[in-house]
């Protein structure tokens, strides 16, 4: 029986739109703050509050204001505010970590430290640096390509991968000395070579209850170049797997959540709500390249539209530490995001796009909508999210692809995203890497 119908959702992007809708379909009465009016959240919420989603004590007010009795947060530049503990201080339960545990993905540095000392599967070798010539040094000596980090958040688009040769460390040693100039430190890891994948889960700070895996299209352009952008588009499978990823390997990868989530009950941080972990499939089996504390997005409007199960009950089962579990439809589904031209570096701002909502609704996609204000103006990062949910991916891909043409405006997107082309590529990308696998279908 749920007893929370008056929901406070936290954030006005492409995942929070998801999330406002699957609360919806769950029978709750949505409240929304977010420092724009998305316009498919403003149809779906009783009461509407404009509020940076970091001015936490704005956040409070609004929550007051509505009588909400759930909070649901989104993004996680609140959660390292601290807003779960302030919401929860005031009697309004939430969905999402408190500030202490959000530190496994507001604190890279932490979470790595926390991994090694909790002897978590899956972990990489790291170093922390304040000194550059101790960084340089160190570098030189370790003797094998890196990976550059700032401790911080930085929207999936802080990391510095350099290439495959030694030579290529000069770069990254350029790298880490400019932020630990910025930032006082910087985190360097071992370079681990392999197809990324995201896997998500719901926990009550006990129970794990696993979603379907997707893999995000991080970079702006086709054929995986350009920038790192916040995920231009992400797929999933019927069968909660990807093709590249066997049943060993994924559950090897549920017990670095499990052991994660655990480790942080011992410490006495227990984690709730969302935890996303960012995998990189190697040739030795999955190694964690990052925590997240909420849902992934595109990721979200992977999994949510499958989940059969009320997600204002799972949120209840989160805050009062009784999860049961979570079910979901065995389908496959396309993201693909449209972002204004020029994003990420130098997007276009403040020009309108037009969305015809009745013919996409005719191709059988669903429609989110992310960084456009109420009168469809681009606001700078990615707009609108279209998403194909059929029984293969190639059908969902069809679909979420028919939907595009019916967005106009100053945008593009990557026409790649969930193509079966893309798939046989990380497939490849894979056995080259030398790991032996048997595709699994999609």
């Amino acid at each position: 029986m749920v007893k929370f119908m008056r929901v406070l959702l936290v954030g006005g992007g492409g995942r929070e739109h998801a999330i406002g809708n699957a609360l919806v379909r769950g029978d709750a009465e949505l409240y929304v703050v977010s420092k724009h009016r998305n316009p498919g959240l403003a149809r779906l919420a009783k009461g509407y509050g404009l509020a940076k989603e970091t001015d936490v004590e704005k956040v409070l007010d609004y929550a007051e204001k509505f009588g909400v009795e759930l909070a649901f947060i989104g993004p996680e530049a609140p959660l390292a505010r601290g807003i779960v503990d302030l919401l929860e201080e005031n009697g309004i339960p939430a969905v999402g970590p408190s500030r202490e545990a959000a530190r496994l993905e507001t604190d890279k540095a932490f979470a790595r430290a926390f991994m090694e000392r909790n002897e978590i599967p899956g972990r990489k070798l790291f170093r922390v640096f304040s000194d550059v010539s101790e960084m340089r040094s160190w570098i030189d000596d370790f003797g094998r390509p890196v990976v550059v980090k700032p401790i911080g958040l930085t929207g999936g688009k802080g990391v510095k991968v350099v290439g495959y040769q030694l030579r290529d460390n000069e770069e990254a040693k350029a790298y880490a000395g400019e932020l630990i100039k910025k930032d006082g430190k910087v985190l360097i890891e071992e370079r681990t070579d392999g197809v990324e994948f995201t896997f998500q889960v719901f926990t009550d700070g006990k129970s794990v209850i696993p979603m379907p895996l997707a893999q995000d299209y991080p970079h702006a352009y086709e054929s995986d170049e350009g920038p790192i952008t916040g995920g231009m588009g992400s797929y999933s499978c019927a069968n909660s797997l990807l093709p590249f990823v066997s049943r060993e390997d994924y559950e090897k990868a549920l017990e670095t959540l499990k052991a994660t989530v655990e480790a942080m009950r011992k410490n006495g941080t227990p984690y709730r709500g969302i935890l996303y972990g960012q995998f990189m499939l190697s040739k030795d089996g999955p190694i964690l390249i990052e925590y997240n504390a909420r849902f992934g997005d595109p990721e979200a409007m992977n999994v949510l539209p499958l989940l059969r199960t009320s997600l204002l009950e799972v949120a209840e089962g989160i805050v009062d530490g009784n999860l049961r579990g979570a079910e979901f439809e065995n389908k496959a589904t396309v993201v693909k995001y449209l972002a204004p031209r020029g994003y990420p570096m130098n997007p276009v701002k403040g020009v309108k796009v037009e969305v015809d909502e009745e013919a996409i609704a005719e191709t059988g996609a669903k429609l989110y909508y992310a960084s456009i204000d109420e009168n469809f103006t681009l606001l700078g990062s990615r707009a609108i999210a279209v998403v194909g949910i059929a029984e293969t991916l190639e059908e969902a891909e069809r679909i979420a692809q028919s939907a595009i043409g019916h967005v106009k405006g100053e945008l593009f997107y990557r026409r790649d995203v969930g193509t079966r082309r893309s798939v046989e590529k990380r497939i490849r990308i894979m056995k080259e890497f030398g790991k032996e696998f048997e595709p699994n279908a999609c």
